[in-house]
């Protein structure tokens, strides 16, 4: 069995263009692709290792804005698997929750403590500069 890795983490911010340019003038990020994804808009960026993503939703309201709480914090943390399925069924055997359909490219969970993460296949995310 491979061992995972942490390849994503996501940032719920209130302003976008904002975050942009303090990630990419600050620290030289580079923007790979955005688009709009169900209840928010979404920057991925990456600094070469992980992919880096700012979440602005479209509402406090929004289902997934409320999965972390109010206002500008991590949201979530992704991690990579050999099997979802697996991963899942272990995860439910751990104290943890599957808070997204399945099928979906990114399996989201709350981790026994809290937290929110997702388990996803090699390669979902693009870092490579």
């Amino acid at each position: 069995m491979s061992r995972s890795r942490i390849v994503h983490l996501a940032i719920k911010v209130m302003d976008l263009e904002a975050a942009k340019k303090f990630y990419t003038e600050m620290f030289g990020f580079e923007e790979v692709n955005t688009k709009k994804t169900r209840e928010h808009i979404s920057c991925h960026m990456t600094d070469g290792h992980i992919d880096f993503t700012l979440m602005k939703y479209d509402s406090e309201d929004a289902n997934e804005a409320l999965l972390a709480g109010q206002g500008a914090q991590i949201h979530h943390w992704g991690v990579t698997v050999e099997d979802q399925e697996v991963a899942a069924e272990k995860i439910r055997g751990y104290g943890g929750k599957i808070i997204s359909a399945p099928g979906e490219g990114a399996l989201k969970f709350r981790a026994p403590d809290g937290t929110i993460a997702e388990v996803v296949k090699e390669g979902r995310y693009k870092t490579a500069k």
